[in-house]
């Protein structure tokens, strides 16, 4: 069982977190016709909106309530108000989705008892779906602000079970956590598909972040699971949750609607993914499909051919609690040492982490542990590059953001295929590494050629040596 510590530094340095407004802001853009709202000042959302598009490299659609400091002093409403009427003149959503800040929590706003002010004043508003969710962006962290997100979603949207009680067995809700990416999601669907079952992924960004192209453009979310298909939840067979971070929503919706559900917690390596596999062949009641059990012996393949090259190395990995758990638990079954391991906030599953020690820290705190470690390979998201950079080790790129390299959306780590091309990524670029490493340098070169004299001899080369002294 790994050790949790609490970070001790008065401010973080370089952050490894990004913030539970931003979390989920991120969920809302799983759902079709949606307009994500921030409600605090409008540097607020800049800066998500930033992180978002160069993520992504798509436009991104979030609005802010544009707090000022005489707004926060006296209260919000009336920025509220007027966010949500122009938003619903302006761009027709099929949804709002509210995430306060920082300045609006710290003056105790209550915004539930405002929406209804607002519903009363306003009747145009009545069938318009308006989820308000508490983000408090000084505590918890991304997975923080995804998990209320989905939950609250879960408990105002998803109809209660009909009056005759059926469900469809084939219907399969799926609660995906938010460090599953869109291509990890469009690989989902299709393994449900192949088992004869019907999937709704709640949140779907899937289908609003994928990097196609519409056919034209909205000012909302295009693609994602709509309100009609979020109300219909509840006349499934089985709740699948994907992460740690996706029980409460799973609760939620069990209490709710009777639904039953399973949690699994990893979907990258072997063993989660035999889980998986003879979980949906036992509610679908379909043998797992042919193709599946060649993608698992390819697996097999791949952890053989990879091991050498990656088996002992000693890891520093810093990502949000499921991302971690899940990659570092498919590495260490690989051999690799995880030696240290840093998170952006608490969850269950950090303690179950195959190290001795799990920091709830920043990059600065993940550099000083990977010096002091002797590591030589790092993962996390983009702001570790100069990390990598100083320590001169593999730098593997994953979590959000990722800003410096294209295809982040279509990065896959689940299923058997998406774990075999995941351990060839991090193989090759240690291979890769090791090249440049071993590769001449100029100055190399220059005392090469001093002491080597080539000659040559009709069809070939022939090196003969002598010294210069």
């Amino acid at each position: 069982m790994a050790i949790v510590t609490a970070p001790t530094k008065a401010c973080a340095i370089n952050p490894l977190k990004m913030s539970q407004p931003i979390g989920g802001a991120f969920a809302f853009m799983g759902l079709r016709g949606a307009m994500p709202l921030l409600h605090g000042s409008q540097g607020c959302a800049s800066f998500a909106l930033t992180l978002f598009v160069r993520h992504f490299k798509e436009a991104v659609p979030l609005q802010t309530t544009a707090m000022s400091e005489v707004a926060t002093v006296l209260g919000g409403y009336e920025n509220l108000e007027q966010a949500i009427l122009n938003i619903y003149n302006r761009t027709k959503p099929k949804i709002i989705g509210i995430c306060s800040t920082g300045v609006t929590e710290t003056n105790g706003e209550d915004v539930d008892a405002y929406l209804k002010l607002i519903r009363r004043k306003h009747p145009q508003l009545t069938k318009l779906p308006l989820v308000y969710v508490s983000t408090p962006d000084f505590e918890g962290a991304f997975q923080d602000g995804w998990e209320k997100a989905v939950a609250r979603i879960v408990e105002l949207l998803v109809e209660g079970p009909n009056a005759n009680g059926l469900r469809d067995p084939s219907k399969v809700n799926v609660l995906p956590g938010c460090h599953l990416t869109p291509g990890d999601l469009d690989e989902l669907r299709m393994i449900l598909e192949d088992f004869g079952l019907s999937p709704s992924f709640l949140p779907d960004v899937a289908g609003s972040l994928d990097g196609h192209i519409p056919a034209e453009l909205a000012p909302t979310t295009v693609g994602g699971i709509s309100v009609d298909e979020i109300a219909s939840m509840g006349r499934a067979g089985w709740t699948i949750a994907i992460g740690a971070q996706m029980q409460r929503a799973a609760e939620v919706m069990q209490v709710k609607t009777g639904v039953p559900f399973r949690v699994f917690e990893r979907l990258c390596g072997l063993c989660p993914n035999d889980e998986f596999m003879t979980f949906l062949s036992d509610i679908s009641g379909r043998p797992i499909p042919l193709k599946y059990r060649r993608q698992r012996g390819q697996l097999a393949d791949a952890m053989l051919d990879a091991h050498f090259h990656i088996g002992g190395r000693k890891l520093a990995i810093g990502a949000e609690p499921d991302l971690l758990f899940d990659l570092s638990g498919m590495l260490h079954e690989m051999g690799v040492q995880v030696t240290a391991a840093v998170t952006t906030t608490r969850s269950e599953v950090i303690e179950r982490i195959k190290t001795n020690e799990v920091l709830i820290g920043d990059l600065e705190d993940l550099e000083e542990l990977a010096k002091t470690r002797c590591c030589d390979l790092l993962i996390t998201h983009s702001h570790g590059r100069q990390a990598a950079a100083r320590l001169k080790i593999p730098f593997y790129r994953a979590g959000f953001p990722m800003f410096d390299r294209l295809g982040a959306g279509h990065q896959l780590s689940v299923g058997y295929r998406g774990t075999r091309n995941l351990i060839f990524d991090i193989a090759n670029l240690v291979i890769a590494h090791r090249e440049d490493n071993d590769r001449p340098t100029p100055d190399r070169w220059r005392t090469a050629a001093r002491s080597t004299q080539y000659v040559r001899h009709r069809d070939f080369v022939r090196v003969t040596e002598r010294s210069f002294t």
